[in-house]
């Protein structure tokens, strides 16, 4: 379900202000008219298990995924050479993950496969070393590589490519960007409560958009997840069918080979819903990734609220500075203070104390005027460059769930069909009695 890219647009130099949070050029590779997933094939090819120690030396067992890549170009030229390969860890696609988000506030970076099973019928295993979880995770953590491999913006970042090239060192060039003393300033800030007084009304119907989609995909995970308990159930009770078909045909003769053969129709019905619930697990995990794109989007929108508020808070700050030093300059005090107060009972300050203070407030009218500059460009930017990719997340969503079901709805109807079939295979044994 990944974009593949066709009509993606790519920074070049003319627009570099769409490749880094910072508007500079230090963490992409800029090539025209190209994203990663056009120059490069990218692939996770399988999952093992395996066991070592962790960081306070206590044994552990984890799962590693085997991340393949090869040149498009040798491709199209029809060689077909073996493919570069290198190991990586569940934590390591966070820690990419976690540095786009910090590097690109401004874009909703696609989210990771869950790490627990979540909305599971009591039968599917929420063990995350399940072999069929950690398949699904597989396949989950290639989705996810080739959705930021075709984003026009994420594709084009060095770590990225060191991500998927570098088997060692790539850490460190990640945390050598800074990036984590950004999140953690970020993440305080985020979890700060603070109300904007001039929200620009797209991103608050978004953010509230966002909400909406969370739930109606929760609850449509709910309800898949009580259907599949009972369809299970409906399923495997058929086997008591065969059962008893099976065990009459021992006492019958005439009508003993239709029943025999009518029972092994029930049995392999019963047995058929394994794997027709497996298939339905990779709808679920589609939706899965829809509800976790919700919270990327409201990330997106927070992200808009604390630039604004910052803006705000600086352009008060100037205008509180403004106010002293128009009351400084003139003597008249035009809102009660401590210091208006003080000034009646004692007198005014000596000139020289007014001229010192002056001086003061000026460079800090000055410093705070550069500061309401740069956070209303910051905030401006933000806007531009956060809008520009919710629509492409748009597209990309309507394209992605009407195709997921869709799918869905054919295998549905595929199971009906074959539900159908069985019993009429059933008909056709009883016939023959």
């Amino acid at each position: 379900m990944a974009e593949d890219g066709k009509d993606d647009s790519v920074a070049t130099d003319d627009d570099s202000d769409l490749t880094a949070a910072d508007g500079s050029l230090n963490n992409t590779m800029v090539e025209e008219g190209s994203t990663l997933l056009r120059r490069m094939e990218i692939c996770v090819a399988e999952a093992e298990k395996r066991s070592g120690k962790n960081a306070v030396s206590m044994q552990e067992t984890f799962t590693v995924y085997l991340i393949e890549t090869r040149p498009m170009d040798a491709v199209a030229e029809g060689r077909n050479p073996a493919p570069d390969s290198l190991w990586r860890r569940y934590s390591e696609f966070e820690l990419l993950r976690n540095y786009l988000i910090v590097t690109y506030p401004y874009i909703v970076v696609p989210p990771l496969p869950e790490k627990r099973a979540e909305f599971v019928w009591h039968k599917l295993s929420a063990d995350n070393m399940d072999p069929d979880f950690v398949e699904r995770r597989r396949v989950g953590l290639e989705n996810f590589l080739l959705r930021v491999a075709s984003h026009p913006v994420l594709s084009n970042d060095k770590i990225l490519y060191h991500f998927l090239t570098e088997e060692h060192g790539w850490k460190e060039v990640v945390y050598e960007t800074g990036f984590q003393a950004k999140a953690d300033s970020r993440l305080r800030a985020l979890s700060a409560t603070f109300r904007v007084r001039n929200p620009d009304k797209r991103f608050m119907e978004m953010k509230h958009y966002s909400d909406e989609l969370q739930s109606h995909t929760s609850q449509l995970l709910r309800a898949r997840a009580r259907v599949a308990d009972r369809l299970y159930g409906v399923y495997k009770v058929h086997g008591n069918y065969g059962r008893v078909f099976s065990e009459w045909s021992a006492i019958e003769k005439e009508m003993g080979d239709g029943l025999q053969s009518a029972g092994h129709h029930m049995d392999a019905y019963a047995a058929s819903i394994d794997d027709i619930l497996e298939e339905e697990e990779h709808y679920a995990d589609q939706l899965k990734e829809y509800l976790s794109y919700a919270e990327a989007l409201r990330a997106v929108c927070r992200k808009h609220e604390l630039a604004q508020f910052e803006l705000e808070m600086a352009s008060q700050d100037l205008i509180s500075k403004k106010q002293q030093r128009e009351e400084l300059a003139t003597g008249i005090v035009r809102t009660f203070s401590f210091k208006g107060m003080t000034n009646k009972l004692f007198g005014q300050e000596a000139p020289e104390q007014r001229e010192a203070k002056l001086k003061l407030l000026e460079e800090l009218i000055t410093e705070g005027e550069e500061t309401v500059k740069e956070k209303t460009v910051e905030c401006e930017e933000h806007v531009e460059r956060a809008w520009v990719d919710m629509q492409r997340f748009k597209e990309q969503k309507d394209k992605d769930l009407r195709e997921a079901l869709i799918n869905y709805t054919v295998m549905q109807i595929s199971m009906c069909k074959k539900g159908i079939q069985v019993w009429s295979n059933a008909k056709e044994c009883f016939l023959k009695m």
